[in-house]
Order: structure tokens, then sequence, then C-alpha cells
């Protein structure tokens, strides 16, 4: 009795270690307590008769009142255990019907018969049937092996039992079980009668494994190896938005499931990470950020953020700025600083007059006699004409040379050509761009006048200036 005692109180230690155990995950289950054997329910031949005896602890239960018995149970599935039972007791009242009577019982003190039993047992549970997880209502069978004093016999038992839980994994368990045994002659150390056995004890579950500690066992633990929350089956949630983790994209942000956990301050729908202005509320097109004049310039940005305006302003309306004053803008005017017109790109346009004008010019240009060298003065005529091309910045001209028809048309052509280019080469000098320049010789091609006169030779010794257009 004293090593029952132990027991009880190693078994105690052992169940406060495993006080976090849910009972369907605890495949393991220890109990103890005390135990009564009554022997008058086999001395009573009739079955009503064993009924009305069945509680009369006074008369018929031998009870030791100390830990007496211990029981471990293994769940293997589908509602049933496997059990083992050790228990002791003293048999105090030994029941046996009074010689010369039909029923008549009496309880004696044979002594000291000293009960030991090892009992096993299949236990089926009806819990998951009554759906409650107070109440757990059992049958079991089995076998035993039982000592009654000098007398020892094997047993085949049968009983029920009822364990009510209090608490996740500790319970009160109450347990009676028929021992039937075949060598029952009634007599103390000489054979062991059939006979009762109840039990009353406290009951511990236990064996689960929950290795991340978060009161969820590992086999319903969807994350066994982080700590979480029982609504995500044992997945954690670390910002506690309702999203596990796992399927978070912000785990360690309040956010919301439309943004896959993500916060979103201003709710535009778009997630703080990504918005420019996470605190006011804009467009996707303008990263997150407000746009109030609609210019497409997001105000943190705009200088005029309430009037619609242009980006290269900074969102302000546009600068007029005109300087030519031709009614055509710097920023589209070719020649800023020359008034023109609006249809020549805010460029002055050539006139005929202005033509006519740089053709008397070029029709005094005077060249050495059989070369390309002008005489000296021809310069005056020369910056005339430079001049005038640049008051046209975006005008284009064809230099064009002329011979009269004295000489070979090979070296007529030679010669035109070379005083185009001069004229060119010396407008280029003087501060004309060259790409608004060509030079080309005709030769003796196109005279303007006849070739059999001094004077008509004179007139067909020409440079004319040809607008491009």
């Amino acid at each position: 009795m004293k090593h029952l005692n132990k027991l009880f109180a190693f078994a105690l230690m052992f169940a406060g270690l495993a006080t976090q155990a849910q009972d369907k995950n605890n495949p393991w289950a220890i109990s103890f307590g005390v135990n009564a054997v009554d022997t008058k329910i086999s001395a009573a031949s009739a079955f009503d008769d064993q009924i009305a005896e069945f509680y009369n602890v006074r008369d018929n239960w031998s009870i030791l009142p100390s830990v007496s018995f211990v029981n471990v149970t293994r769940n293997v599935g589908d509602n049933f255990s496997l059990g083992l039972t050790a228990s002791v007791n003293k048999i105090d009242k030994f029941v046996n019907k009074v010689p010369g009577t039909l029923n008549t019982y009496v309880a004696t003190n044979p002594g000291d018969l000293t009960y030991y039993g090892i009992d096993a047992m299949i236990k089926y549970s009806f819990q998951e049937m009554i759906k409650s997880n107070m109440i757990d209502p059992y049958a079991h069978i089995g076998g035993g092996y039982t000592f009654m004093g000098d007398a020892s016999a094997g047993t085949v038992n049968g009983g029920l039992g009822l364990n009510l839980w209090f608490a996740e994994n500790i319970g009160l368990s109450l347990q009676s079980t028929y021992k039937h045994s075949f060598d029952d002659t009634r007599t103390p150390n000489v054979d062991v009668v059939s006979h009762m056995q109840h039990s009353a004890g406290l009951i511990f579950k236990f064996g689960g494994s929950d290795k991340d500690g978060d009161g969820i066992y590992d086999n319903e633990d969807s994350c066994p190896d982080e700590a979480g929350l029982k609504a995500f089956n044992g997945c954690p949630d670390n910002d506690l938005d309702g999203i596990v983790n796992s399927e978070d994209a912000c785990p360690d942000e309040f956010g919301s499931k439309d943004l896959n956990g993500c916060p979103d301050r201003d709710g535009d729908g778009i997630v703080d990470a990504q918005d420019a202005c996470p605190d006011e509320k804009g467009s996707k097109i303008m990263k997150g950020c407000p746009d109030t004049d609609g210019d497409g310039i997001a105000d943190k940005d705009d200088k005029c953020p309430t009037v619609k305006g242009v980006k290269e302003n900074n969102g302000c309306p546009p600068v007029v700025v005109d300087t030519d004053g031709d009614g055509v803008q710097d920023k589209d005017d070719k020649c800023p600083t020359v008034k023109g017109t609006v249809a020549n790109n805010g460029c002055p346009e050539v006139s005929e007059e202005t033509m006519k004008k740089l053709n008397d010019y070029a029709k005094t240009i005077l060249f050495d006699s059989g070369k390309s060298s002008f005489q000296k003065q021809t310069f005056s005529v020369l910056q005339a004409i430079t001049a005038i091309l640049k008051e046209y910045p975006n005008a284009k001209f064809s230099i064009e040379g002329h011979t009269d028809s004295d000489g070979s048309e090979e070296s007529n052509q030679l010669l035109s050509t070379s005083r185009s280019e001069a004229v060119k080469a010396y407008l280029i000098e003087n501060g004309i761009d060259a790409s608004r320049l060509s030079a080309t010789g005709f030769g003796e091609k196109y005279p303007i006048d006849s070739n059999k006169t001094k004077a008509g030779k004179a007139n067909n010794r020409r440079v004319e200036v040809k607008l491009v257009k």
C-alpha cells in the first residue's frame, strides 16, 4: 500500500505536466483511487436479490481506505482502448449463505484475506455517440488473475464505467466490474469467488505532442512548428488581421483581405508600401496621390494644384512668351527673335520683292576674267546679300552660276560651278549656316540674252539666287 501511495503522488505530479493536453489528442490515460470488493453478488441466486444488494456498501463492500488501484489505458482508435489495472484490497466482508437456509446471507470477516488483482480490458467509449465533452460512459470486457489470501484464479471480466471530465484532461473515473471465477466453492483461502469490484478515482489523459506550445496538438496543427491560433488550426497571424502569415503579404502589419493582408491607411485601394501618398486618397495612375485639378500632375508636385496646368510649368498654366511679337510663342517659334508669320513657324517669309532685290545684287557680282575670284568692287554687293539672308534665318537658298558661250562648254560648266561655290563660301564665312545654302553651275545652258553681242554676253555671265521651298 505504501508503494501505491507513492505511485499516486507521482501520477499527480505527472498529470500537472500534462494539463495543456486535449482529450482527443492524448492516447494515454492513467487513473488511480480506491476500490471495493463485493462478494454478495455471486452469492445471491435470484437476480432481484443481486440488484437489491448492489449498493449495500455497509454490509457487503470491503474497502481499503487508501489508493488501492492504478489503471493505465491506451487509445487504439475508433473509440476502443486497451487497459491494464493493478488493484489491492483486504477482504473483511466475505458474504456467504447461512447453512440450512434458502436465501439467507451473512457477511463474515474471514481474517487477514488480502486481495490482489491484475486485469486486462478492452474498453469501448460512447462519448462520441452522446456528443458530450464532459460525460464519457463506456463498457469493457476482459480477463485477469486474482489472489484472495492463499487462493488464486483467473477470471472473465465485464462491466460498465463512467468518466466525468471536469477539465480538458482531468476527470473522475467510476467503474464496476463483474469478475467471474470458474473455481467458486466460496471457501476462503481455497478458491477465488466470483465478485464485483467497484472503483472510484481520478483519471488523467496525456501523451499528445504540441511542439510549438500553442495548445493545438501536432496531429491537428496546420503549422506544428509555429505557435498559432485555434481559429487558424494552429497557424500564426502576427498582426491579428484575420489572415494567416503564410497568406499575408504584410504579416507584421494589420491589413485587409482585399489587399492580401497589407495596410492601406488612406483607403484608396493602393497598399501603403506602393503608395507615394499613403495618408492622402489618390488614384492608381498617380501612384496613390491626389490630382485635384486633373492635369496629370500629382498635387505634391503641382505648384498650382487647383488650377489645371502643364508639366513644363510645374503644373501651372503655360506662360505665353513671344519675344518678337509675331503671335508664335517662343517655345514654338523657330525664329524667336525675328518677327515672322504663323504659317512659317514664326520665321519671316521671303517675299518676291526680297528675291528681286537679292537677284538685282547678284547680277552685279563681278569676277576676274575667266576666274572665280571676285573683283574688288563686288565685296560690298556680297555683304548686302549676306545681310538680307540673315533677315530670314529659316529660309534656304540656291546659288546658281551661268556663263556666256565663249570657250568650250566643258570649261564654261566648270567656271560656272566654281563661281557659284565661291559665292556660297563667302556667305558661309560671313555667318550664313551652310545647311541653308546650295551651289550649282549651269555653264552656258540657260542664256537670258544673245551671245552674239557684247551686251548680251555680259547679261549671260551672271549669278542668280533662288529660294528653296
